[in-house]
């Protein structure tokens, strides 16, 4: 396994915050795939709660390799961007999980996305480079 990297406290307040995340994966053919997302941090793990079937899903199940981007919602010159591997993917309170984001993103109790047979499952990501940019102005 390559080396886990430590996430500064600067990127943790960009992971904790409300700023969307763009993951990217790889298709089959190699192309890139780049998802707008809610993300997570747990205990130095970067969490992606998605549904199981969806493209990013599929995707790091071949390949577990991803990008991470992500800029601050108040000043857009602060952003980082980690590359990591996917090293879990679990179904165990991932509908819980989505209700918290829901909460942090949308300020509701319940996630109101889901589809009727939906299996919603979290994606572990290790980081293992990451860039940060803090803003200069």
């Amino acid at each position: 396994m390559t080396d886990v990297v430590q996430i500064s406290p600067d990127v943790t307040r960009l992971l904790e915050d409300k700023n969307l995340a763009f993951v990217a994966t790889l298709m089959k053919d190699g192309s890139p795939q780049i998802t707008p997302t809610w993300i997570d941090l747990v205990d130095e793990m970067i969490i992606v709660n998605t549904a199981e079937g969806r493209t990013k899903q599929k995707n790091v199940s071949r390949d577990p390799r991803v990008g991470i981007s992500i800029v601050d919602r108040n000043n857009p010159y602060n952003m980082v961007t980690i590359h990591g591997k996917v090293i879990e993917q679990t179904t165990v309170g991932a509908d819980k999980h989505a209700d918290k984001m829901a909460k942090k993103y949308l300020e509701v109790d319940k996630y109101p996305f889901a589809a009727p047979g939906e299996k919603r499952i979290l994606l572990k990501i290790i980081p293992q480079k990451i860039f940060h940019m803090p803003p200069r102005l």
